[in-house]
């Protein structure tokens, strides 16, 4: 009986794909296990408590599943309608980024707001930015080669957005810009316009490496990446988890490299994850940012609308290509990127904007699942039939 008044419930409130339910939950549960595992160092250099740290990541966490489900709950459509709004107000907050940004983990790529306590700008922009693009294009399917009309307007964007990012934030930048070109790619951009893009984004990221706050952090990064000559120090500790994780970890909340990584619960937590539960762990984790991709993906290919296709090809696109920049970064995959890993590190704004993406996800999943989901039309979308054939996709 209690099963079944379960399976009721969240027949009525988790709605969408149940297999992305599934995997934030797994992925939550990970998350709150890890971090209050990594989290000993920064309690006592604050001279607090562990248990303070983990009440404050596990209500992020929940309040990031909030988010989820209101965002899911909404029609994706509506998404559409606030984007252009939302892009006009990033702008002056990723401005302000730049000149008066705090301070934080040796990153000015937050702005402090009274009572709620520290914002990520880039977090906001990206989001805003890949929904607006994703609608922009399911408009211009019609005249896509326009390039006055349809080009123009989404290259200025792009440009704008990513080079304001870039200028506190690269590996943030580069992961939305390549995002964008996947967007514009499946939304039938030509080739020959999509390089257009390419000088577009190597114009902003020549801007920001001249200009910006982490162009030389950056550089000396890649350099010694490149070169291989000596391991950063989070670099070498977070292989040093890795290698000492074996094939089944030592086991929860017996990490060694927890007290020794700068940032453990953020940057290198996938190198707790896997010292503390081995390559198993890790591979466990890996899987579930993968089936997150395809359960999305499908989505995006099951839409019969432009807009919910790309918008969820985006949203999914962008969120996996983070969590296996950072999980590569910590196995020596690539140079330290600052990145967090989404669902799983500790952090405010993240858990927020990422559960609204998830959020967004779903309510595409759902309205495909639905036969009555959007039925009423508001007024300036009438005529339905032509307003429906322009947001087909050919």
């Amino acid at each position: 009986m209690k099963l079944s008044a379960i399976k009721q419930w969240a027949d009525k409130n988790l709605q969408g794909d149940r297999v992305i339910w599934a995997v934030v939950f797994a992925l939550s549960l990970i998350s709150i296990l890890v971090v209050y595992s990594s989290i000993g160092t920064l309690a006592y250099k604050r001279t607090t408590s562990t248990e303070s740290y983990l009440l404050k990541h596990t209500f992020m966490v929940f309040l990031g599943l909030a988010c989820m489900w209101f965002a899911h709950k909404v029609d994706y459509r509506y998404y559409s309608k606030i984007s252009r709004l939302a892009l006009w107000v990033s702008v002056p907050l990723l401005i302000y980024t730049f000149t008066n940004g705090t301070t934080i983990n040796e990153a000015a790529r937050w702005i402090k707001i009274p009572v709620f306590g520290s914002f990520q700008p880039s977090d906001f922009a990206s989001l805003a930015l890949i929904i607006n693009l994703a609608s922009m294009l399911s408009k211009k399917q019609q005249n896509i080669d326009d390039i006055k009309e349809a080009l123009i307007p989404m290259l200025i964007w792009c440009g704008v957005i990513c080079g304001l990012i870039a200028l506190t934030n690269l590996s943030t930048a580069m992961l939305l810009f390549a995002t964008c070109m996947l967007v514009m790619f499946i939304g039938r951009v030509p080739v020959k316009y999509l390089a257009m893009l390419v000088l577009v984004g190597l114009l902003a990221g020549a801007l920001a490496f001249k200009f910006g706050t982490r162009g030389t952090t950056a550089l000396n990064r890649i350099t010694a990446f490149v070169n291989g000559t000596e391991l950063p120090f989070q670099a070498k500790h977070g292989r040093i988890a890795v290698a000492t994780g074996g094939v089944f970890g030592k086991g929860p909340g017996n990490s060694d490299q927890r007290n020794i990584l700068p940032h453990p619960y953020s940057d290198f937590v996938y190198a707790i994850v896997i010292e503390e539960y081995g390559m198993i762990g890790g591979v466990i984790v890996l899987v579930l940012y993968l089936i997150l991709l395809h359960r999305g993906m499908k989505a995006a290919y099951n839409s019969e609308r432009a807009f919910g296709g790309l918008l969820s090809a985006g949203l999914s696109f962008d969120l996996v290509c983070q969590a296996m920049v950072n999980m590569g970064v910590v196995v020596g995959l690539g140079p330290i990127t600052g990145q967090p890993l989404p669902l799983i590190s500790m952090g405010g704004t993240a858990m927020v904007f990422t559960g609204l993406s998830v959020g967004i996800i779903l309510s595409v999943s759902r309205g495909e699942q639905e036969e009555n989901w959007g039925k009423k039309e508001s007024v300036d979308e009438a005529p339905k039939e032509s307003k429906s054939m322009e947001m087909k996709a050919a």
